[in-house]
C-alpha cells in the first residue's frame, strides 16, 4: 500500500465526511494544524510499512509537508519511493469552498514551471513524475513539446508517469502505451482510479502491467462514497469483522496487476483500518457479490464530479 496526501496537503477537498474528521484543526483549518496532521498520518504509515507517498503540485501543500517530514525523520531517498504530479495549479488560497480550487493546463510552460517547483521541494526523493489527470480531450498524449520535455525529464533519471480520470480511462490507458517521443515507451506508471463502484479500467491496467509499467490504484474508497449507505452494508455483509474500507482495499489489493493501492486518510485512526486491508482475505464468492455493487462509469463519474468541496 501506498498513501496519498490529496486531502493532507489542502484545507478542502470532496471526501465525504472531511469536516468531522478535520473538526479538530480549528477554522479554516491552519496550515500549521494541517501539517500537524498530515505529519501524524506520515508517522502511522511508516509505522504499518507503507514507503510510497503521493503528492501533486495542486495538493496544496502536500509537497511541503512531505518534504518537511522526510528531512524531521531523516528517511534517506533510497529508503522511500516519492510520486508527485503536474498539470493542475492549486488556486484556492487556502480557503475551504473557494470558487475554484484548482486550473488544468497540461501546456509545455506549465510542466516546464512545475516539475522546476516540484524539484525544489522534494528534491533527491522525487522519483516519479506524473501528467495528472490525463485524458485524451485534453490533447496532453499528443503534445510533441510536453512529451520531449517529459523524454528529456526521463533521460535525467525520473520515472514518467501518467494518472487518469473519468469514464475514458482505459482509452486514454491504451493510448499511453503507444507514446514513443524518441523511439522509446515514454511511461513507466499508470495511477488510475479503480474501485468497488467503478472497475471500468481493470482490463487497460492488465495490459499496462502486462507491458511492465507499475499501477497504482487511487481512490479505492471512491472518496468515501463506500463508507455509507448500500455499498457500505454491501461490504460489511461481505467482510464479516473486516470494516467497510478494509474489504473495499482489499478488493483493490487482490487484482493481480495492481502494485501499489493508495490511502487517502486522514487521520492515523483511518490509517490502521485502511491497512487492515492487508489481512483481508477475499474469497470468489465474495468478489462476486461485491462485483454487484459497480455503477455505470458515466453515472459514477457525474456522481464524483458533483461532491462539493469541504
Amino acid at each position: 500500500m501506498g498513501l496519498g496526501l490529496a486531502a493532507l496537503g489542502r484545507p478542502g477537498y470532496i471526501n465525504l465526511g472531511r469536516n468531522q474528521d478535520l473538526r479538530d484543526l480549528g477554522k479554516g483549518r491552519p496550515v500549521d494544524a494541517l501539517r500537524g496532521r498530515a505529519h501524524e498520518v506520515l508517522d502511522a504509515a511508516w509505522a504499518a510499512g507503507i514507503r510510497y507517498f503521493d503528492v501533486a503540485r495542486s495538493y496544496g501543500l502536500a509537497e511541503r509537508f512531505l518534504a518537511d517530514w522526510l528531512t524531521a525523520r531523516a528517511i534517506a531517498p533510497s529508503d522511500v519511493a516519492v510520486g508527485s504530479k503536474w498539470g493542475y495549479t492549486y488556486t484556492a488560497d487556502w480557503r475551504v469552498g473557494a470558487a475554484v480550487n484548482e486550473v488544468k493546463d497540461h501546456s509545455v510552460d506549465t510542466l516546464r514551471r512545475q516539475l522546476a517547483e516540484s524539484r525544489a521541494v522534494l528534491g533527491p526523493w522525487l522519483q516519479l513524475y506524473q501528467i495528472h489527470s490525463a485524458t485524451r480531450e485534453s490533447g496532453v498524449l499528443s503534445n510533441a513539446a510536453v512529451l520531449t520535455e517529459l523524454a528529456r525529464a526521463r533521460a535525467d533519471g525520473l520515472l514518467i508517469g501518467l494518472s487518469v480520470s473519468g469514464p475514458g480511462q482505459a482509452d486514454t490507458i491504451r493510448q499511453a502505451l503507444e507514446v514513443r517521443p524518441d523511439g522509446l515507451a515514454l511511461f513507466g506508471a499508470v495511477q488510475a482510479t479503480w474501485n468497488v463502484l467503478e472497475s471500468s479500467a481493470g482490463d487497460a491496467l492488465a495490459e499496462a502491467h502486462a507491458e511492465g509499467l507499475g499501477v497504482i490504484v487511487k481512490e479505492a474508497l471512491a472518496n468515501g462514497r463506500v463508507m455509507t449507505g448500500a455499498p457500505a452494508r454491501a461490504l460489511a455483509d461481505v467482510g464479516g469483522d473486516a470494516t467497510p474500507d478494509a474489504v473495499a482495499i482489499a478488493a483493490a489489493l487482490v487484482q493481480p496487476w495492481a502494485d501499489i493501492v493508495l490511502s487517502g486518510a486522514v487521520t492515523p485512526a483511518q490509517l490502521r483500518s485502511n491497512v487492515d486491508a492487508m489481512g483481508v482475505d477475499l474469497r470468489e464468492d465474495h468478489r462476486v457479490a461485491i462485483a454487484a455493487i459497480r455503477e455505470d462509469p458515466d453515472t459514477y463519474w457525474t456522481t464524483r464530479g458533483a461532491l462539493a468541496w469541504a
